[in-house]
């Protein structure tokens, strides 16, 4: 399956599913699962990262690695669920995506998707684009940086820059959680992207994230055990326009993370009543 043939299934399907496939041996032996998920991951940024350097590295690049990797998790045992994409292919974007974030996998996913309808580019904190590797591909992609430590400074950069590259097609996507985690705390996920959707007069789009097929490393925190035979949950709800009090856009964001990742067996941290 090439990039071109993803998106025509998301354009008319409006969802992927992964094919039924025998992996005994990833099943089996999830050392070896992992082991070669590492290695064909590696690959793939420093084959990117080389594009970057040289200037050849492009949104259809960028969707077509996005691609390469959600293979390789197919191929080490995990299977995708990918739902929800009637109303985001009906308005064509752009859009503010606005997401819990559970592991790097969501990064490395969500471009195949989203660059289906429109350019995309992330939220990031800023030392991510200082990375040795994986920094040159993030540099590519045209990302909005922030800090973390000054909040009134971040929300001025994501709002100008956010405006910026959404009045030339983009869409962005923002993980407003502090940190990512395997739990989804309502409490800790601000409402940036809505200030920004506002600001930008474009819909937001929910997007309820499980990617806990890989786990957090003891030593290295990207890097630890692959769990094959898990389901990658990406869900996105209907684009909910900007219109409404931004507390009630946001509520509705909160929503639907929290009720899809209930369905699918996550843990919520709920909001008090």
């Amino acid at each position: 399956m090439n990039i071109e043939k993803f998106w025509r299934i998301i354009k008319t399907d409006f969802e992927y599913n992964s094919p039924v496939r025998s992996c005994l041996l990833a099943n089996n032996f999830p050392v070896w699962a992992t082991f070669t998920y590492y290695l064909k991951l590696l690959k793939r940024i420093i084959i990117d990262s080389k594009a970057a350097d040289i200037g050849a590295y492009d949104y259809q690049r960028w969707a077509i690695g996005s691609l390469d990797i959600l293979k390789n998790i197919e191929s080490a045992g995990g299977s995708f669920s990918i739902s929800g994409l009637q109303g985001v292919s009906m308005h064509g974007g752009p859009f503010v995506y606005i997401s819990n974030h559970m592991s790097m996998i969501d990064t490395f996913i969500l471009p195949s998707i989203t660059t289906t309808f429109t350019k995309a580019t992330f939220v990031v904190k800023d030392d991510l684009l200082r990375y040795p590797v994986f920094g040159k591909i993030l540099n590519a992609i045209n990302p909005i940086s922030v800090t973390r430590s000054n909040p009134r400074e971040d929300l001025k950069t994501v709002l100008n820059r956010g405006c910026d590259l959404i009045a030339n097609g983009y869409s962005v996507i923002i993980f407003p959680q502090t940190t990512r985690s395997t739990f989804f705390d309502a409490a800790s996920f601000n409402s940036l992207g809505v200030k920004l959707a506002r600001r930008a007069t474009v819909p937001v789009v929910p997007v309820a994230l499980k990617t806990d097929f890989q786990c957090n490393g003891r030593i290295i925190k990207d890097m630890g055990m692959v769990n094959p035979g898990k389901t990658l949950y990406f869900k996105f709800g209907d684009p909910i326009p900007i219109d409404e009090k931004p507390q009630a856009v946001h509520r509705k964001v909160v929503q639907f993370i929290s009720n899809n990742l209930s369905e699918w067996g996550g843990k919520v941290v709920r909001e008090p009543s």
